[in-house]
């Protein structure tokens, strides 16, 4: 998937973070141990540092959503972040997308915590609830 494809399915799937541009994009791949995972209708990006990974963003094109691709995608950082030597995930959800959070739920992820207005949004900002996991290293 190239990176003006991501920042397609990024600005058709997000309205809280705001979609992200190729030059974001291209910045954390590039960024000390960035990475990605995709497939063509969705993508996840992240990075490890030592032994932790943050799931920076994961996004799914609406018209593919639950047909199992932000599982695989999840899934698909998860282990390439193990793979890296990580042995924990962090990420931060917005605390109004109830889909992420059960998707992130189902897989394992704990709630650890809450950034208060975190996103900026209108009218007001919006929470972000902080997860984690533990991964597989190898």
């Amino acid at each position: 998937m190239t990176p003006e494809e991501m920042e397609a399915i990024h600005a058709r799937a997000m309205t809280v973070p705001s979609p992200w541009s190729v030059e974001t994009i291209l910045e954390f791949v590039a960024g000390p141990g960035g990475f990605v995972v995709a497939n063509e209708k969705g993508f996840a990006l992240g990075r490890v540092i030592i032994d932790e990974a943050e799931l920076l963003t994961l996004a799914v094109d609406p018209d593919a959503q639950r047909k199992g691709i932000g599982g695989w995608c999840l899934h698909a950082f998860e282990s390439e972040a193990g793979r890296r030597g990580a042995r924990r995930a962090f990420l931060e959800v917005a605390a109004t997308n109830q889909a992420a959070r059960t998707l992130y739920a189902k897989a394992g992820w704990r709630e650890d915590g809450v950034r208060r207005g975190y996103y900026h949004a209108k009218p007001a900002p919006i929470d972000a609830i902080t997860m984690s996991k533990a991964l597989q290293s190898g």
